[in-house]
Parts: structure tokens; C-alpha cells; sequence
């Protein structure tokens, strides 16, 4: 009998927070700011680096298979969402490599992978993906002027 109780008070939570979606999402982002704000351990960090890559692939794939733009329309949101949470881990790791000089198994390995322990090839990845990111937010820019000029 007391199981019963357990039972439904967890189907009355679940479903509360079906309910109040809203108030979900919203402590959600704020947890994401929290992320930005509150020191992470280098363990942790991997950990949700990890989950940000198997969510990315994961919404990749369901953008490749939907037969239909309406049956994925929560999208637009969710990039917005999942781009929240990759600039929040970003900044996570910049203030844990910058005060501690360790950033976890995760970012430490992928260096070592890109790099090969070689300073004036890890120069050149820079400096390449320097110019990608400069040429991308240049032409993102202009397409947000063009699309305002219509407006």
C-alpha cells in the first residue's frame, strides 16, 4: 500500500512538471547561467562535455531523418537552448584552464589529438580556425543586415 502512495506521488510530480513546462525551461537556462558562474571540478566538465556531444549528434540525426519540418518544429528552440549550454561549457573551461591549468580528460584529450604536442601546428589550427570564425560571423552579420533592410 505504501508503494502505491510512493507510486502516485511520482506520477503526480512527473506530471506537475509536464504541466509547468515553462517554469521547467526556465530553471533550466538558469541553471545554465549557474554553469557559467559556479566553478566546475574538471571531472564534471568532461562529463557534460560528453553529453553535449551525444545530444548535438543526436539532434543532427533527427534533423536528417524528419521527413516532415513540422514534426520537428521545437528546433529553432532547442538550437537556441543547446547553443546556451555550449557557451556556458565554453566559458566553464576557459575559467578552469585559466585558474587551474587543467581542464579534464576530455579537452586534454582532444588536444593532444588535433596538436600532437606540437606548438607550431596547435599555432596553425589557431590561426585557421581564427579566419573560419571570422569569415562565418562577417557573413552572419551581413545576412542579418540584408534580412533587416527588408524589414
Amino acid at each position: 500500500m505504501a508503494q502505491a502512495g510512493a507510486v502516485g506521488r511520482s506520477e503526480g510530480a512527473l506530471g506537475a512538471l509536464t504541466k509547468n513546462s515553462d517554469v521547467v525551461l526556465a530553471l533550466g537556462v538558469l541553471m545554465l547561467v549557474g554553469l557559467m558562474v559556479v566553478p566546475l571540478p574538471p571531472f564534471l566538465l568532461s562529463l557534460l562535455i560528453v553529453t553535449n556531444l551525444a545530444m548535438s549528434i543526436t539532434i543532427l540525426l533527427i534533423a536528417l531523418y524528419t521527413k516532415d519540418v513540422l514534426s520537428f518544429s521545437v528546433f529553432p528552440s532547442l538550437l537556441l537552448l543547446i547553443t546556451l549550454f555550449r557557451l556556458s561549457l565554453n566559458i566553464a573551461s576557459t575559467r578552469l584552464i585559466l585558474l587551474h591549468g587543467d581542464a579534464g580528460a576530455v579537452i586534454d584529450s582532444f588536444g593532444q589529438f588535433v596538436v600532437g604536442g606540437s606548438l607550431v601546428v596547435g599555432i596553425v589550427v589557431f590561426l585557421i580556425l581564427l579566419v573560419v570564425q571570422f569569415v562565418v560571423i562577417t557573413n552572419g552579420a551581413g545576412r542579418v543586415a540584408e534580412v533587416a533592410a527588408r524589414f
